[in-house]
């Protein structure tokens, strides 16, 4: 493994492999990605796409959440972690909402509920360039692993992704997230990854062996 590597250089292959796929998260309109990016914090995706018919049918617009209370969103959340201030923060978004809002970060991340990765994954799924890295926990257990940064902390990860790739290359966090969940699960499967020639993890794995 070369001992200065260009991470711009050698995320391509991965890049590559997962360019443009859609995120786990089964949202069809930029109001359901807020609604469903709000729920998933601390749960997992199938949860989500299991209750998000049900909510969504009974608040199929920004609109009609606008008009409800936090309780009676918890019939339709109260799988979910932490439902009940979810539920309020989903009320507090919609009535905050105007139609002409723009998806910035900025105004994302003002809305309850959102922080930057939050932010990240709904403007990718809204098809937007990005103004960030997702760093989720998945990329907070990849990037390391990969050796890119030493940071633990999902700021400092995104803010270290953010100085060695160029923009046009700030998927990567959506990809290695990917990896995250398909190789590089906590018990990685390192014989099987594409980053291996490059991987930290697995140089020291194979210094073991």
């Amino acid at each position: 493994m070369p001992s200065k590597i260009d991470w711009s250089v050698a995320l391509r292959p991965l890049l590559k492999k997962y360019k443009g796929k859609k995120h786990p998260l089964n949202a069809h309109s930029v109001y359901q990605s807020i609604v469903m990016v709000v729920l998933s914090a601390q749960s997992t995706d199938d949860v989500i796409n299991k209750l998000a018919p049900g909510l969504f049918a009974a608040y199929p617009t920004m609109e009609s959440l606008a008009k409800a209370s936090p309780e009676e969103l918890w019939p339709y959340v109260k799988g979910v972690r932490n439902f009940a201030h979810k539920a309020k923060w989903l009320v507090g978004i919609a009535q905050q909402w105007k139609p002409e809002m723009p998806l910035t970060m900025e105004v994302l991340t003002a809305m309850p509920g959102i922080g930057r990765k939050s932010a990240n994954v709904i403007r990718r799924g809204a098809g937007l360039p990005p103004e960030g890295v997702i760093v989720d926990l998945h990329v907070v257990r990849v990037a390391p692993r990969l050796g890119i940064t030493k940071e633990t902390d999902p700021k400092k990860i995104e803010e270290a992704l953010m100085k060695k790739l160029p923009q046009k290359e700030w998927d990567a966090g959506m990809a290695m997230s990917f990896l995250g969940r398909e190789i590089c699960r906590p018990t990685p499967e390192c014989e099987k990854c594409l980053m291996n020639g490059v991987c930290a993890y697995y140089a020291k794995v194979k210094k073991k062996k």
